[in-house]
């Protein structure tokens, strides 16, 4: 699935007049906040479901929010989501937010981002098993790839399953574009893409993202 995150004003007022939505938008609410009140009644108009976080400043989030402030955003606008997106490391001090998630069939995101390297395998593995047993639906990494042997470690990952836990990866990194590129064909299940202005170094467009998914598209039907 393809996302399209909107982290500003200018993407919202893109992703209000795009004829052709991506699978999922995702709403960075943390790098809203000042622009909610104004944009809050606007966000029903999406013409794709909802994703929506807000970002622990420790792993890319902006305005340096507390833990307190980010569960209440995200319960302020969970009745319009369709996913929520937390962080591991977050999942048991928002474990009253998840659940409530839950309980309104909001299915639920558990991320893990290393902006220094790719752990090892068995972290990996591990991490996984984490987020399972935290109820996630979807468990989504984001890691350094300057080397070959890193990106080789996130497409085993991806490759090798991880039970019924759907996986989608990313790599951050001097081998950024191509990790996204070959992650998406190694069934990386949401793949992100920006609206006019990446926000994560390697960060494809949506129109690149779209090529690859053609690409694949077209390499299966032959």
């Amino acid at each position: 699935m393809i996302v399209a995150v909107i982290a500003s004003p200018a993407d919202l007022r893109l992703a209000l007049a795009m004829r052709q939505p991506p699978d999922l938008f995702e709403l960075r609410l943390d790098c809203l906040l000042t622009s909610l009140d104004k944009f809050q009644g606007k966000i029903d108009k999406l013409r794709a479901p909802i994703i929506f976080t807000a970002r622990d400043p420790r792993e890319g989030g902006v305005n340096n929010l507390s833990s307190l402030a980010r569960a209440d955003l995200l319960l302020r606008f969970l009745p319009r989501a369709k996913y929520i997106d937390v962080e591991l490391r977050n999942a048991r001090a928002f474990k009253p937010v998840l659940d409530y998630a839950r309980k309104r069939k909001v299915r639920r995101i558990l991320s893990f981002h290393d902006f220094k390297s790719t752990p090892p395998a068995g972290v990996l593995r591990a991490k996984a098993i984490q987020a399972k047993k935290a109820g996630a639906d979807i468990f989504k990494i984001a890691c350094r790839v300057d080397e070959p042997m890193q990106l080789a470690r996130l497409v085993d990952f991806i490759l090798e399953k991880q039970g019924d836990l759907s996986i989608s990866a990313m790599g951050i990194g001097r081998l950024d574009a191509a990790s996204r590129n070959l992650l998406a064909r190694c069934g990386s299940i949401l793949n992100y893409a920006h609206l006019g202005r990446a926000w994560v170094a390697g960060q494809p467009s949506l129109t690149e993202v779209r090529r690859w998914a053609l690409d694949v598209e077209r390499f299966l039907l032959f």
